[in-house]
């Protein structure tokens, strides 16, 4: 088992940090914290005096931020966030350093936990899951010029995490040209229920309906992530819980079914499960002060990798 070096960054923030997530080119970091602010961290490896500096500090959520999500590159510089003042927020970086708010949803009743982007192909779209056990979709009318949200009921008790599925069709390495079938929008959910959820778009109703309800959790998913697939014909998720498991749930197409393997059951709870940009490495977190990295065998057994330290968790 290997161990892989850290390099610890001072991101300013004056309490405990909840998120760091890369931008699309891996040059920025942004962060959020309970001090209610949003760091954004330029990176630049070729000055080793200061291989980073703070770009910009980011202040608009009323209470302790959660997560942060950057979007595709494509439609700018675009960040999310989602804060317990139960408020979703997008931002707007209009020229260098210089960000905006430029889209907020008060819907929400309860605390907002997660926010996540879909895929850039199907436009641009937000989701975002609260503790009232609703998520709301957030899509943006280039036609318009605004969005337009909508919530559903997801959860008993509360909505703590979703995740995309992405774009590529399972499958579509190994199909013959024009064989492949349109991408359905897709995600994935996880609540205090218990539950981890796999939600499709209906085109014909514009509802957004259960596929199917995996049930393997004795205690509240923290966070469920959804692999990136280069084509291969099976789908993974990826959740985590307060019961102390990670849970992979991997779906033949030509099955549907989701089944699932757990992994060594962990010491203590577990926060955050995160996929590699291929999706063949799983990146674990939680109350036992660690990082751990998985992989999976040829034979389909999921192995430890590496065991990074890190500091104290950082929970909500």
């Amino acid at each position: 088992m290997a161990t892989a070096s850290v390099l610890s960054l001072e991101t300013n923030h004056e309490d405990m940090v909840h998120d760091v997530q890369w931008d699309y080119y891996a040059k920025r970091i942004a962060s959020c914290s309970s001090d209610r602010s949003i760091k954004i961290i330029e990176m630049n490896s070729a000055d080793t005096n200061q291989p980073y500096r703070l770009q910009a500090d980011l202040r608009g959520h009323e209470g302790p931020v959660w997560e942060v999500a950057w979007a595709h590159p494509r439609f700018g510089s675009l960040l999310a966030s989602c804060s317990y003042d139960r408020k979703v927020q997008v931002w707007k970086e209009s020229t260098p350093g210089a960000w905006s708010v430029i889209f907020q949803y008060a819907g929400h009743e309860l605390s907002v936990n997660s926010v996540a982007w879909a895929p850039h192909e199907a436009g641009l779209i937000l989701a975002a899951a609260s503790s009232d056990g609703f998520v709301s979709i957030h899509t943006f009318d280039e036609a318009k010029g605004s969005w337009d949200s909508k919530k559903f009921h997801a959860h008993q008790v509360g909505a703590s995490s979703v995740s995309w599925a992405p774009s590529v069709v399972a499958g579509s390495l190994v199909q013959a040209p024009g064989q492949a079938q349109p991408v359905a929008l897709r995600f994935v959910s996880g609540g205090c229920d218990n539950l981890v959820k796999v939600w499709r778009y209906n085109e014909g109703t514009k509802t957004w309906d259960t596929e199917h309800v995996l049930d393997q959790h004795q205690d509240w998913v923290r966070d469920v992530a959804w692999a990136p697939n280069v084509g291969l014909p099976s789908s993974t998720i990826a959740s985590c819980s307060q019961d102390q498991t990670v849970v992979i749930w991997t779906s033949d197409d030509s099955s549907g079914a989701w089944v699932p393997k757990a992994l060594p059951k962990f010491g203590e709870v577990v926060w955050t499960v995160s996929w590699s940009v291929t999706g063949h490495l799983l990146l674990v977190s939680g109350g036992d002060d660690k990082v751990t990295v998985w992989k999976e065998g040829l034979d389909g057994t999921w192995s430890l990798v590496e065991n990074v330290e890190q500091g104290a968790p950082q929970t909500h």
